[in-house]
């Protein structure tokens, strides 16, 4: 009787297991964490890693050899007080994004390579539209910076108190578009503690096989 009992719970427990695990992703992004959530052009996206372990990298980020310049390697560090991140640290800004409107992810990139796939719950902010170099003028940039970065304008000088921390990413460790972005609004007085540098980009993303969606305005 006792064997038999022995027996009938193990088999339970095997079905069990067994059951939870097919069910589970087999590819998460860290031991514990599966996929988060997040808001995307007014819907909600899950964010994971692709599930198929025989998927090849998005051939638009194949490329090994990009002229240089413009592609150059970047650096480590960006700028004194600008902090360079990697996925996993993105995440969580984009997971308190969701319950914190003092964050920003911003795609840096040209709207043509926004449109090929960017990161859920990203706007996309063209670096040309923070360069006056590029034609961008004092009141266009000015706009960003009080409707969507959250500063304030006084009568010509900028307050960064309540604003916002961006998160900036372009292509990747051979992209100038989110440096550019950066750099600019270092110029502008942002405060350089208030962002942060995603400096492996769409090119680790995709690598990583993590969700892509179309980018959102």
């Amino acid at each position: 009787m006792k064997l038999h009992t022995l027996l009938t719970a193990g088999a339970l427990a095997l079905g069990l297991a067994f059951s939870g695990f097919a069910s589970a992703a087999e590819v998460n992004i860290t031991r514990s964490l599966e996929s988060i959530t997040v808001k995307h052009g007014g819907k909600m996206v899950k964010i994971m890693r692709n599930q198929d372990q025989k998927n090849t990298v998005n051939p638009a980020f194949a490329k090994t050899s990009r002229k240089c310049p413009p592609f150059c390697i970047q650096p480590a560090k960006l700028a004194p007080g600008v902090e360079t991140i990697g996925e996993l640290e993105v995440l969580d800004y984009l997971k308190r994004m969701q319950t914190d409107d003092s964050i920003m992810v911003v795609d840096s990139r040209t709207p043509d390579w926004a449109a090929k796939g960017t990161i859920p719950g990203s706007v996309n902010i063209p670096w040309t539209k923070l360069n006056p170099a590029k034609g961008a003028d004092p009141i266009s940039i000015g706009e960003i910076l009080e409707d969507q970065f959250n500063a304030v304008n006084l009568e010509g000088l900028w307050d960064f108190t309540n604003a916002k921390t961006l998160v900036m990413f372009c292509n990747g460790m051979w992209c100038g578009q989110s440096p550019n972005n950066i750099k600019n609004l270092l110029k502008f007085g942002y405060p350089a503690h208030k962002i942060k540098w995603y400096r492996g980009g769409m090119q680790d993303w995709e690598i990583l096989g993590l969700t892509t969606v179309k980018a959102a305005n």
